[in-house]
């Protein structure tokens, strides 16, 4: 039997916690060896087009032709490889929800969602870094990207842009960038809406913006909560509409988003609503790590490293199209499938006490 990019990724999705070739070979009853799981791994070139290959299917199947009304979501992540030796791919990121670098595999995705079901990457990047650097504080050789998030984000669009159609491109604060801003509107002729930190300064008005006048959105007494009124960003020509939204967090304490919008028909219902589509992509995130075995694999070399990962993005995409065929969601699907291995080995138990 030959490994497949098919059965890997079942497996990915059957595994409760370490994937490993010993371990597909076992659950497979030795028909299929670990060296071919191994070779499968090391031989095989995955990237972004073997996610646009798997997800392309589901989309056609559940969304009408020339349908604009999905949408893209970019943001970035990092899969934590505290363990892993060193490389290009598995190296130390800047967490900015931890504070700190971990060692680790950081990536962008662009997802693609419509309506309320479907959620699924269309456009996957590692950051590599590659290009070697002397840093001027400590005189040491240190390693980068050869390309910005930004200029990849906007590389990932064009390419987004001839695979399905869309209105809306959501993004957060490290995305909102004028000249991505000016990208999207006047290159691919969409929308974006994006959060911006609350230092963001903009104008009330065109002559204002020519003159250099110019506050912080957090200072701006015209801009309350309910509302959407019409600014303008220091390179950005054409306006743009600003809202402010106060929301409860988990902890009972508030906090305050600061939202833009390129689409000047929208009030602040419509903005912040969309805006809430952003979500998926945090769900997309979690799923990814804990049901389709992201950081699970004890790969040594970046060529099986990077084709497990891409595997894993697959496995999610899989998980997403049985969503659809089942009716149940992926934490629910796992629940079930983790139900079932416990009563076989509840059932083994019985059977070897008996």
């Amino acid at each position: 039997m030959k490994c497949t990019l098919s059965l890997y990724t079942d497996y990915l999705l059957s595994v409760p916690k370490y994937a490993s070739a010993t371990g597909m070979s076992a659950v497979m009853a030795e028909e299929l060896s670990h060296d071919k799981v191994t070779r499968f791994l090391k031989e095989s070139y995955f990237d972004s087009h073997t996610v646009w290959h798997a997800a392309k299917p589901l989309i056609r199947q559940q969304v009408p032709p020339d349908d604009e009304s999905g949408v893209l979501i970019v943001d970035d992540s990092i899969c934590e490889k505290p363990y892993t030796d060193e490389n290009a791919m598995i190296c130390w990121h800047y967490d900015h929800s931890k504070g700190r670098s971990v060692k680790g595999i950081n990536f962008m995705s662009l997802l693609y969602v419509h309506g309320e079901s479907l959620s699924v990457p269309i456009e996957v990047k590692i950051i590599e870094k590659t290009e070697a650097y002397i840093d001027t504080k400590t005189g040491q050789t240190k390693y980068k990207s050869p390309q910005t998030k930004n200029e990849y984000f906007r590389q990932m669009l064009v390419t987004a842009k001839q695979q399905v159609s869309f209105k809306y491109v959501l993004g957060d604060n490290w995305f909102s960038s004028s000249e991505n801003i000016e990208f999207i509107t006047n290159d691919l002729k969409k929308h974006c809406i994006m959060s911006v930190e609350c230092s963001r300064t903009v104008a009330l008005s065109d002559k204002d913006r020519k003159n250099g006048v110019f506050h912080r959105v957090d200072q701006l007494d015209q801009l309350q909560e309910g509302q959407a009124i019409r600014v303008y960003l220091r390179a950005v020509k054409k306006p743009i509409m600003l809202v402010k939204q106060v929301f409860t967090n988990k902890d009972g304490s508030q906090g305050t988003r600061f939202l833009i919008a390129t689409d000047l028909t929208l009030d602040f219902n419509a903005i912040t609503t969309i805006f809430k589509k952003r979500w998926k992509v945090e769900e997309y995130h979690k799923s990814l790590k804990q049901h389709a075995a992201l950081g699970a694999s004890p790969t040594k070399i970046i060529d099986t490293q990077a084709n497990h990962f891409f595997a894993s993005i697959v496995a999610f995409i899989k998980l997403e199209t049985l969503k659809f065929k089942i009716g149940k969601g992926h934490f629910r699907m796992k629940a079930i499938l983790l139900t079932i291995a416990t009563q076989a080995c509840f059932n083994t138990i019985r059977d070897w006490l008996a």
